[in-house]
């Protein structure tokens, strides 16, 4: 019996993981495939005319099945993978992406999506209604209903391939991560605070080392660049680091995001776009390469000035080391956290252990009962990995969600930090609720404890969390986080501003083992360094997403390594500090097209999330329960059901300008 394709009898009905074995994904696919082609075809031949419910509505419900198999399969092979899953996804994305073709080619049934659009004002459609009637109208011509033959069969191909290409980009990537790591001997742990070596020595147990390691994990590697004393180490890690999916070995990416680039820009020629950024950020906030251009020029200005001071400050400590300038990448985070040390007397050290995990559970959990009233129960698996805890989420008694927590670190887990749902919300066909994940890359520990930027992390992932939780549509197709890309950050970095609120802090950030709060002085020197190394911290991110821009833009590069570096000149790097993500491994903007021409989101967001904290500052309580019903009504709970920027402005009474953001990094006085 293939559990994938059974009724699910389990709690809250959420997959039986237990039950499901790597060789029942095919089969469930295979299945679910063709149930989905079959409602589909069903749906274009009706010889009835179409209404938005036996068309739109049926579409909503047409791939069910392949919906909840690809909800646990695709979460599945990005937090807990392995070989069988990464050939099933290899496998799998000329498949799913030739049926998303078929579905959007199809030409009756875009007649009749077509017949509906064009005479919508006499359906008497609600407003929601009508709003995804366009959004679909606008998926279909934007994936090509328009087109027909060799151009329709050309553009299939150029999406079949670039599926396929984006796996692999991002497969690559994972096992550059996974098989590079630096064993540590007892001189190599000069400098490392306790926690450091605790996190060093977990890994190198699940590396099936004697000793500790270094790894490419960024809650690994980021401590030991801020705390190692061997500046030759440093480098070492820091080489390893930047030059994943670029080692010229089997892994290697720089030939994929060439041909992604170039078959990015064939996509958008044959669709009638000047290029792929035109393409892409049409339905976006932003609309245009040059708005995006103009946001992040503003930025960069004063960050880089910043930066550059900042630079000059950290050369001066490096020579009074004793070591030879001039300040390299590989110091940066050294000097900093020494300099961190000096002027804000804040050591990471004496700081984690007031930040546990739990203790900042805890935390995350509280700020949202005081802003929406939810609650949180912890609840037993199995889940998919006995790492994953949950929790039924509830209001007024009422089951909300599942939340699923996926915190620590491990070999099988790509990189970073996301949100996803293992099933979205929807009313249509049945109130159905959401199985939300946060997935994090934690160092593991007893107990874990986490740096501000963790906790920072944390807090994040949970607000996207709750834009899913919180979703209140009818129609699955702009639920939750179903929004512009450039919108979608907004409540992820919003939902950061309440860790900076004193008294969360007060409550929460308590001693792991005596249960003492943090220290008051400790508090105000953590809150008083919000800002610090924001040159830094900006600069990395406006120059990543600077070239993921002029990637897209004009002619794709015949070598996309020549035009990074160009890129960068142009804009005045400083040679001390390197993009985010390098192209090679810019998962972001080319294991997918999720952020490709997208990565500046996060910054057009902050400017949003810094001026809708201050709709709560202005008030004098942040977890006023008028604003936060605004917020939840016309932002978490609205999904896409209206223009983002509608939204926004129905929440806030107008747009914010950029002042806003360059005031929460503090470099209003540099701009």
């Amino acid at each position: 019996m293939n559990a994938l394709l059974t009724e699910w009898s389990t709690p809250f009905s959420l997959p039986p993981f237990a039950l499901i074995k790597d060789e029942d994904f095919g089969p469930a696919f295979d299945a679910a495939l063709a149930e989905a082609r079959a409602n589909i075809l069903s749906i274009a031949a009706d010889p009835t005319a179409p209404t938005f419910a036996n068309t739109i509505a049926a579409l909503e419900l047409a791939e069910q099945a392949l919906d909840r198999v690809s909800g646990v399969f695709y979460n599945l092979a990005g937090a807990d993978s392995n070989d069988t899953r990464e050939a099933l996804m290899r496998d799998l994305a000329p498949k799913m992406s030739a049926f998303a073709s078929e579905v959007t080619n199809n030409q009756a049934l875009f007649a009749r999506i077509e017949t509906l659009w064009q005479t919508r004002e006499t359906l008497d459609l609600t407003a929601e209604e009508q709003r995804v009637l366009a959004l679909y109208r606008r998926m279909f011509v934007r994936s090509g209903a328009l087109l027909a033959g060799e151009e329709a069969a050309r553009l299939t191909e150029v999406k079949a391939r670039l599926a396929v290409l984006g796996t692999q980009f991002g497969q690559n990537l994972l096992a550059d991560e996974r098989e590079w790591f630096m064993p540590l001997s007892d001189d190599d742990l000069a400098g490392l605070p306790a926690f450091v070596v605790a996190s060093a020595r977990a890994a190198g147990i699940e590396k099936g080392q004697s000793g500790p390691v270094v790894t490419l994990n960024r809650s690994l590697i980021v401590p030991f660049l801020q705390f190692s004393a061997r500046r030759e180490l440093r480098k070492r890690a820091y080489d390893a680091w930047t030059q994943r999916g670029a080692n010229g070995n089997a892994h290697d990416n720089r030939a994929i995001a060439t041909e992604i680039l170039a078959l990015r820009a064939e996509r958008a020629k044959l669709l009638g776009y000047d290029s792929f950024a035109a393409f892409k950020l049409e339905p976006e906030m932003a609309k245009t390469p040059e708005a995006v251009r103009g946001l992040l020029m503003a930025v960069w200005t004063p960050a880089r000035a910043k930066a550059l001071e900042d630079a000059a400050v950290l050369e001066k400590m490096l020579v009074a080391d004793g070591q030879s300038a001039p300040l390299e990448p590989w110091d940066w985070r050294y000097y900093s956290e020494k300099r961190r040390l000096v002027e804000h007397d804040l050591d990471e050290a004496a700081l984690k252990p007031y930040l546990s995990l739990d203790s900042m559970l805890g935390a995350m959990f509280d700020c949202s009962t005081r802003l929406f009233g939810l609650e949180f129960r912890e609840i037993d698996g199995p889940f998919y990995h006995p790492d994953v805890r949950g929790w039924e989420v509830t209001r007024d008694g009422q089951h909300v969600a599942v939340f699923l927590g996926d915190y620590f670190a491990r070999s099988s887990k790509r990189s970073g930090a996301w949100c996803s749902a293992m099933r979205s919300q929807r009313k249509l066909g049945g109130d159905v609720r959401p199985i939300v994940v946060n997935v994090c890359n934690f160092a593991k520990g007893e107990p874990s404890l986490l740096s501000y930027d963790d906790a920072r992390t944390l807090f994040h992932e949970f607000g996207h969390a709750l834009h899913q939780m919180l979703s209140n549509v009818t129609h699955g197709f702009i639920s939750g986080t179903s929004v512009a890309r450039d919108f979608v950050e907004l409540p992820s970095q919003l939902y950061e501003h309440w860790l900076e609120v004193p008294e969360v802090l007060e409550a929460h950030a308590r001693h792991w083992e005596t249960g003492a709060p943090m220290p008051k002085e400790m508090l105000q020197r953590l809150l008083a360094a919000g800002t610090y190394d924001q040159g830094f911290a900006t600069v990395e991110f406006v120059a990543s997403a600077m070239v993921d821009l002029e990637f897209h833009v004009g002619t794709p590069p015949a070598d996309p390594m020549q035009k990074q570096a160009e890129v960068l000149e142009d804009m005045g790097m400083p040679r001390a500090i390197r993009m985010r993500h390098a192209t090679p491994h810019f998962a972001h903007v080319f294991s997918g097209d999720g952020y490709s021409s997208g990565y500046y989101s996060y910054m057009w967001s902050e400017v949003m999330d810094a001026d809708a904290f201050a709709a709560f500052e202005e008030t004098g309580n942040p977890f006023d329960p008028e604003t936060a019903g605004r917020l939840e009504r016309f932002i978490l709970s609205a999904g896409g059901s209206e223009e983002a920027e509608d939204l926004y402005v129905k929440f806030r009474g107008k747009m914010p300008g950029v002042e806003a953001l360059l005031k929460g990094r503090g470099l209003l006085d540099a701009a």
